[in-house]
């Protein structure tokens, strides 16, 4: 069990800690919730112990299946121990179906399911709103070199595969989805986490948002939506 120690930084749904074990930090998953870069802001009941119990859940199958991820264990019901990250400021979106800003942006209905994966990269920077760029961007930038690019491609389209299938058995399409990476002893990871926070998952047929649109969209039942995954993936309520 590693000892917790110093608070080292604080985000819109969690705070990470340093503890006694060098190159690993805690991660406490809050209640809080934001939306539309901050501009709305509200809390979800139980929302820090759902997304810490769903994305260890995720982390350990995406280890299984090789894709190298921060995860080390469950602490807690709220608190994860991760590998210490160099974040490379490049989040990756993954879309397989139209919704929200893509269906805004081309005019496109949401519910369209796309004839293979969108891969879009956005500038991880609070302050501007993590803007939309492109590899251009990131190469004059210096933000990631060419090889951690052709990386990160490889490794978001292989968690994409392997979530669909794994989702597909839950009665769940995933829509959407965000990634992001960082760098730990030399190699690239995934860090961050994988929730109803940064995932759009719909019901397969009914497609009921089971996620934080319901949140952004005031659409009710926000805390029942997170609960009905965690059930979905694990056969356990909580």
């Amino acid at each position: 069990m590693a000892e917790k120690r110093e608070q080292l930084y604080e985000g819109k749904a969690k705070r990470v800690y340093r503890t006694d074990r060098p190159g690993l930090y805690l991660v406490d998953y809050k209640d809080d919730a934001t939306a539309f870069n901050g501009a709305k802001k509200g809390s979800i009941q139980n929302k820090g112990v759902l997304n810490n119990l769903i994305s260890a859940v995720f982390f350990r199958l995406l280890e299984e299946k090789g894709i190298p991820t921060h995860f080390v264990e469950q602490v807690s019901d709220r608190e994860m121990l991760v590998k210490a990250l160099d974040i490379i400021k490049v989040e990756v979106v993954v879309r397989n179906i139209v919704a929200g800003s893509l269906s805004k942006r081309l005019g496109v209905p949401e519910g369209k399911v796309l004839t293979e994966p969108i891969l879009e990269f956005y500038y991880k920077d609070d302050d501007l709103g993590d803007p939309m760029i492109n590899d251009y961007h990131i190469r004059a930038l210096g933000l990631a070199t060419p090889a951690q690019m052709n990386r990160i491609t490889e490794l978001s389209l292989k968690v994409n595969k392997i979530l669909l299938e794994y989702l597909a058995d839950k009665n769940i399409d995933l829509v959407d989805f965000k990634l992001e990476f960082g760098v730990h002893g030399g190699e690239l990871v995934l860090g961050d986490e994988i929730s109803p926070d940064n995932c759009r998952f719909w019901d397969k047929v009914t497609h009921e948002k089971l996620d934080k649109d319901r949140f952004r969209r005031d659409l009710g039942k926000v805390e029942e939506a997170y609960e009905e995954i965690y059930r979905r993936l694990t056969g356990k309520s909580m």
